[in-house]
């Protein structure tokens, strides 16, 4: 094999499969997220070709190279560093006249460079005939016409890769006076070839899509349909994940008695035994049993919507808030992903240009209530609210007030953003680009594999890493006493005149304190306080559960309380950590769980005080 380095840059406007490319490419599962900005960072991938090895470079997906913002410093930066041999810029056959701007702009930067029309496909389907040769010989470059979902056209361009890379330059060198093309004549130039070159034959589809995004991004309808679509999908969530957590919880708590008796077997001390049983491995299973299911519901679902082109509807329905708020327009995006997990979310933030729009968009993330809080919030929706009602309605009401919850938390994100961007972060909001793709048909195998590999089990593996030893710790507050009492009881009685003010007890509060490192263990501890057993137990039922509850001073102040502090209180370790490394600031870390915090507080004091006065 020949040894020599062969670089291939790809670049490209967002949304024009440069990533579902650069897998074709690679053969690597890079995430192909539906938005503007998705890549930031460099990624690096390699294939063989004739006995020659390639490696390429996926650059972040840009309009221009003004270097105005982080993802157009980048591409210009690696681009002019001449460290790539060619540069392949990736196109939409479907918007061809819009992205030849960034054609002539890379043409300026590098002296090889070759067009790869993707989506032709998706063009075909709207009828869009398109005369590559024609393109290639106005332009003086090579053009290659490929559908880089069904892997078509991909040899094709690793043979003009080569080509190129072993040509002397001359063919592909540019006349100088098209260094200095102004805006205005690159946009000529485009219309120009476009108009020559690219014909459309039916409007059909076209007209489709222009229906659906008057219904789905209208000012009056637009933002009913996204509530309308995000109960539907929580509804699935709680519906679908039912049975399975069950079978799940009585799969793996069923080894409980299993691992107990390799632990006697090796001679270990009961009561090691006992902590890393009782306490480590069963916090562990009960994360587990209650996290996984819901997960590989609601991340398949909202992977869809991702795949399918809805979510810069979403963030174009909110962008005005945003704005409104001093904000970012792309904060609607990375909201989204809190659902599922908040440190999915803060991770996003990257797309954000601005750093101050950046960090007031990490800073309330966690207003969006995860993956985590959704069994606690479940669970008191279903006893003290819609528990009377049967199976089907039971999980329609369930639906209906999540969303309400989740509305709660979109509005003091809102709120908490313009406060913000009033004091600790003053400033204007910058523009931003926001392209509609145009609607595709999700490829559900590949969704249903990116959303298990790169969101379900990492968001899993990052909440069991933490719930083992947390369950290690729960234990030790359950067995170890002081004097008398435990020290968890010690623990909640020193608490609870001051959780009284919220509306909650001691016992509930201390069940956030200690659910720091996973958000699903906080109605286990609230079971096991009220128990009074060293252990982390489960209530055979809902009905179970609601007695116990009762019996314990909770009423409907309690329950509204508890579930607003659940929407609003500082966010998991792992949230935490995940701030500080996007961060690198240990204060606006503490800021991520102090703000939330306080609001909570405050917000649970004035609906305990208004239950008390109107009693």
């Amino acid at each position: 094999m020949n040894n020599e380095k062969r670089v291939v840059a790809l670049c490209g406007n967002p949304n024009v499969g440069k990533s579902t490319v650069f897998n074709a490419l690679t053969g690597l599962k890079q995430h192909t997220g539906n938005w503007a900005g998705k890549t930031v960072e460099l990624s690096y991938g390699k294939y063989e070709y004739n006995d020659a090895e390639y490696t390429v470079v996926d650059l972040p997906g840009t309009y221009s190279f003004s270097a105005r913002s982080h993802e157009e410093k980048i591409a210009r930066d690696f681009i002019c560093s001449n460290k790539a041999d060619v540069v392949v810029v990736v196109c939409d056959a479907t918007s061809l006249e819009r992205n030849l701007n960034i054609v002539f702009r890379t043409m300026e930067l590098s002296d090889k460079v070759i067009v790869a029309v993707n989506l032709l496909d998706e063009a075909q389907k709207k009828h869009i005939d398109i005369d590559l040769d024609g393109i290639s010989k106005m332009l003086r470059i090579t053009v290659v016409g490929m559908s880089a979902r069904s892997g078509k056209g991909i040899e094709e361009l690793k043979c003009a890769v080569e080509k190129a890379i072993n040509e002397d330059g001359e063919e592909n060198q540019r006349e100088k006076e098209q260094e200095t093309l102004t805006v205005n004549e690159i946009y000529e130039r485009a219309r120009e070839i476009c108009g020559k070159y690219v014909k459309q034959t039916d409007n059909r589809a076209t007209n489709r899509q222009l229906k659906a995004d008057r219904l789905l991004t209208n000012k009056y309808f637009g933002i009913p349909v996204m509530l309308a679509g995000l109960a539907l999908i929580l509804w699935i969530t709680v519906s679908g994940a039912n049975y399975p957590s069950q079978v799940l919880s009585s799969l793996l708590l069923g080894l409980e008695d299993e691992i107990t008796s390799v632990f006697e077997f090796l001679h270990m001390p009961l009561w090691l035994t006992q902590m890393l049983t009782e306490g480590g491995y069963r916090v562990l299973a009960w994360v587990v049993s209650v996290m996984l299911p819901p997960m590989a519901i609601f991340f398949p679902l909202f992977t869809l919507l991702e795949d399918a082109g809805y979510l810069p509807r979403v963030a174009f329905n909110l962008d005005g808030c945003f704005k409104h708020c001093c904000a970012c327009g792309k904060q609607a995006l990375t909201m989204c992903m809190g659902f599922g997990c908040n440190a999915v979310g803060v991770v996003g933030c990257r797309i954000i240009d601005s750093k101050r729009e950046r960090l007031i968009a990490i800073v309330t993330n966690c207003f969006m209530p995860c993956n985590g809080r959704f069994p606690t919030l479940i669970a008191i929706i279903t006893m003290f609210f819609v528990g009377s009602a049967g199976g089907l309605l039971s999980s329609v009401l369930s639906s209906l007030m999540l969303v309400m919850i989740i509305v709660c938390g979109v509005l003091a994100t809102f709120w908490v953003s313009k406060l913000l961007s009033k004091t600790l972060l003053k400033g204007i909001p910058s523009s931003f680009t926001l392209e509609l793709p145009p609607y595709r048909r999700p490829q559900f195998g590949k969704v249903i594999v990116r959303s298990i590999f790169d969101r379900t089990l990492l968001v899993l593996s990052r909440a069991a890493c933490v719930a083992f030893p947390a369950g290690i710790v729960l234990w030790i507050m359950a067995n170890v006493n002081i004097g008398e009492t435990t020290l968890f009881a010690y623990c909640t009685a020193f608490l609870d005149p001051f959780a009284k003010i919220i509306g909650l007890d001691g016992v509930i509060l201390l069940a956030f304190i200690l659910a720091l490192p996973a958000n699903e263990i906080v109605m286990p501890i609230i079971i096991m306080g009220y128990m009074a057993s060293g252990t982390i137990s489960q209530m055979p039922n809902l009905s179970q559960l609601h007695g116990l509850l009762v019996t314990n001073g909770w009423n409907m102040t309690t329950a509204i309380c508890t579930m607003l502090f659940s929407l609003f209180h500082w966010p998991c370790s792992t949230t935490l950590l995940t701030v500080k490394k996007e961060t690198g600031s240990l204060i606006w870390t503490l800021a991520s769980a102090v703000i939330p915090t306080l609001l909570g507080i405050v917000v649970c004091a004035v609906v305990t005080l208004v239950f008390r006065i109107i009693a």
